[in-house]
């Protein structure tokens, strides 16, 4: 299948999903929370999202992209509708583990690990690019969702970097392509804040890139990406990414570009 039908089927298939869920939303008022703003707004964009990631990947004959996007929001989901909120960061969820009390939020970052491997297996990878496969996908998909805090950054991050992936070869290009096309179809709802990702969009987004990068790198760029991610991560525990955009123009510019005023 070639990048473009990817793109539109990502796309066509987030908007269908996107349309059936307003025309009937889920009428359980977890499915409503409220944003940065505390305006309220529905989760249906994440799953709309992870349906058409999933729909492109298996369309492109990548199983494994689709996995990695199903579990991936499964495991969002259930944080999204059942999580802790009192819990924040690794760091908190490490915290609340020491205290006796496991956290939706551990139970997730296990699954993801786990949807990493089960990945990786699927796709028969072997040894060392097995643990760079898993090792993306899980922390893609964790990096993902601590950016997804404000509307419309963590799908601007996902479409540029899939728009760069997009001109990778074979699968993984393909793959790339319809991520972006899923991503640019919710993005106008939730820079209009009438929809948000929640982690099950962001962690499908996530590990959809995740996987992308593991099978479209070779191993010194899967190593660089995977290093890169980890310090992401490990920064976010003590950096505020809302912080460091505020104070960098250009990419407050970027983060603001199209956002409610």
């Amino acid at each position: 299948m070639r990048r473009l039908p990817a793109a539109l089927a990502g796309g066509a298939v987030t908007l269908s999903v996107t349309t059936r869920l307003h025309r009937r939303p889920p009428t359980h008022p977890r499915w409503r929370r409220p944003n940065y703003r505390d305006r309220e707004v529905t989760l249906a964009a994440g799953p709309a999202l992870a349906a058409g990631v999933g729909a492109a990947a298996l369309l492109t004959g990548a199983p494994g992209a689709a996995a990695a996007a199903g579990l991936a929001a499964g495991l969002g989901l259930y944080d999204d509708l059942y999580g802790d909120s009192h819990a924040r960061g690794l760091r908190g969820h490490l915290d609340a583990l020491r205290q006796g009390r496991l956290t939706t939020g551990v139970v997730k970052l296990v699954g993801l690990a786990g949807t990493g491997l089960a990945v990786a297996t699927l796709d028969g990878a072997r040894g060392v690019d097995a643990a760079a496969e898993a090792a993306l996908v899980a922390g893609c998909a964790n990096l993902v969702n601590l950016l997804d805090l404000r509307p419309g950054r963590a799908l601007k991050v996902t479409g540029l970097t899939g728009l760069a992936l997009a001109l990778g070869p074979g699968r993984s290009g393909r793959v790339a392509t319809g991520l972006t096309g899923a991503a640019l179809t919710v993005l106008p709802a939730d820079l209009g804040e009438t929809a948000m990702l929640g982690d099950c969009g962001a962690n499908a987004a996530g590990a959809a890139l995740g996987w992308c990068l593991a099978a479209g790198l070779p191993r010194r760029a899967r190593a660089a990406a995977f290093a890169a991610v980890v310090a992401l991560t490990l920064a976010s525990e003590r950096v505020s990414f809302s912080a460091v955009i505020e104070r960098t123009p250009w990419l407050r510019a970027v983060d603001g570009w199209g956002r409610r005023p």
